[in-house]
């Protein structure tokens, strides 16, 4: 069964998540916050670039966001988001491969390109992929959100609170004794 087939009964289902299944959701995470124009880059300087042809898309269209109540609770909706999807073949370098994408946002150039790459990495060329795309793109992400998080820890005001020495104010309303 391709990897892009539903799962079957003998597969590991929707909360069951093995090796394979963990490296296609960190491809899959990487390809989508790279920059497009990163990607367009690797692309363009791709040498041996196999034939292309889009299934599906690329396409922009709406999705509702859940959310969960403490992250465990009964679902609720959130919201609509955008999303960018495309699917792919990659035909001409060994077997041919399919490859899915979704971005978050209108961008569908985007989608097409992570498709690409995604199909890649089904086929003969994953190592290279892995070495010469992911593992550049996951460690400038890695480099990028560690310089956002300083920038934004250095702006963090850390509040203390001083214990007050009573209840609280004195509004009279304490008991008057009757000696």
């Amino acid at each position: 069964m391709d990897r892009h087939d539903e799962t079957g009964p003998d597969e590991a289902g929707p909360d069951e998540t093995g090796p394979d299944e963990t490296a296609r959701r960190r491809t899959a995470r990487v390809l989508a916050n790279a920059a497009e124009a990163d990607l367009a880059a690797l692309w363009g300087a791709w040498p041996d670039q196999p034939e292309i042809e889009f299934v599906r898309g690329p396409e922009s269209g709406l999705v509702m966001a859940q959310g969960r109540i403490g992250g465990t609770g009964d679902r609720f909706n959130v919201g609509e988001a955008t999303v960018s999807r495309a699917t792919v073949v990659a035909r001409g370098l060994g077997p041919e491969t399919v490859g899915t994408a979704y971005v978050l946002g209108s961008h569908p150039e985007h989608a097409g390109l992570a498709a690409i790459f995604d199909a890649l990495l089904a086929g003969d060329a994953r190592q290279r992929v892995l070495d010469e795309v992911i593992v550049p793109l996951e460690r400038a992400q890695v480099e990028r959100d560690a310089r956002s998080r300083a920038d934004a820890r250095s702006t963090v005001v850390d509040f203390f609170t001083v214990a007050r020495e009573n209840s609280g104010p004195d509004f009279g309303l304490e008991e008057e004794d009757d000696e």
